[in-house]
């Protein structure tokens, strides 16, 4: 299992970066570099890479609708070349709040996008010829009565280092989750319970894997949570109540929240609508209070060894291949002594 976790960006990105660095030393393998609403991911990922030798530097995630397809593929064989093929390109949909309400883009057509998107970054990469695309979201060059009619095919200037950057989609829905497993090379879903995995993405899942390129790799499936590996840390567990119920509650409208769903269809039906209503209210607190104590212990890597390696046997047998974490701790060698621990077990797994 590969180690990747969340680079943080909310004490900036040069404190989050001297992290990253100290995390590589102790084992870390992938540094997921996030965008969001907060700096943009590209700027950090270039600067990381300067900054680090080994791990490996991946968008997470950029949102498809705030470039174009040819651009992520330039984005992402720009980084590949500065960090000597250490680059992976993470993208997702995101969601209609951020995209147009900071954007101000339309958010249709995910996953008929995302599939688009795969095929000219592939292409770009390749430079076997020039640039064609005729798709219904992404017409490239430029259909004539769209614009001036000058757009012309090009390939990219320069030779990638790779001609086949790996690709992660963050998906949930049912179709998204096909498209990934069919044709992306990562997965990084949301609210992963490894008991429930199969209910809830199973045959989606199958029905990718059946399409699937049989010369691509097996699909990298990332999951974890947060790690604290230690006797009497699991009331650290409770620090995850504030991200699920703002996602599961907050990220979104009532009936058009894909986290909100994903919980549902987990088991906890009763539970994503009492949190939704109470975020929805503003009692943001009181969302946090109804998160399921068996939720969290659930999607957690925090307790004595004995749980975490029982935690890990399990994810590993639902599928789960590379583990996406954070590290508790009040200070950088905290977190870098967790990150060494969990180094430990998930070698000697």
């Amino acid at each position: 299992m590969r180690i990747a976790t969340l680079m943080s960006y909310t004490a900036g990105f040069k404190q989050a970066t001297e992290e990253i660095v100290e995390l590589e030393k102790a084992g870390l393998d992938i540094a997921f570099v996030p965008e969001a609403y907060s700096f943009d991911a590209p700027t950090a990922m270039g600067y990381l890479a300067a900054k680090t030798s080994t791990v490996t530097i991946a968008s997470g995630i950029i949102p498809i609708y705030t470039r174009t397809p040819t651009l992520l593929a330039m984005t992402a064989a720009g980084l590949d070349d500065l960090s000597d093929g250490r680059a992976m390109l993470g993208i997702g949909a995101g969601g209609p709040q951020v995209m147009e309400g900071f954007h101000g883009v339309p958010f249709n057509a995910p996953t008929a996008r995302l599939k688009e998107i795969i095929e000219v970054c592939r292409k770009v990469w390749k430079r076997e010829e020039k640039l064609v695309h005729d798709g219904k979201n992404y017409q490239i060059p430029l259909q004539q009565d769209k614009g001036t009619g000058l757009g012309i095919p090009l390939k990219l200037i320069n030779h990638p280092l790779r001609n086949d950057i790996p690709i992660t989609i963050a998906s949930l829905g049912q179709k998204s989750v096909e498209l990934t497993a069919e044709a992306a090379d990562g997965w990084l879903p949301a609210f992963y319970i490894a008991s429930q995995a199969h209910n809830v993405w199973g045959e989606a899942l199958a029905r990718g894997r059946a399409k699937r390129d049989p010369n691509r790799a097996p699909l990298e499936i990332f999951s974890g949570g947060g790690v604290g590996i230690g006797e009497g840390l699991e009331h650290l567990r409770d620090m995850g109540r504030p991200q699920t119920a703002l996602y599961v509650g907050g990220m979104g409208a009532r009936g058009k929240n894909y986290y909100n769903d994903i919980f549902r269809m987990a088991g906890y039906e009763k539970e994503a609508a009492e949190i939704q209503d109470l975020y929805l209210s503003g009692k943001k607190q009181e969302a946090e209070a109804a998160i399921p104590k068996n939720f969290l212990d659930k999607t957690s890597l925090i307790g004595p060894e004995g749980f975490v390696r029982d935690q890990l046997a399990e994810m590993k047998e639902s599928g789960v291949t590379s583990l996406n974490v954070g590290f508790v701790g009040s200070n950088i060698k905290e977190r870098i002594s967790q990150c060494e621990k969990l180094r430990n077990i998930v070698d000697n797994l």
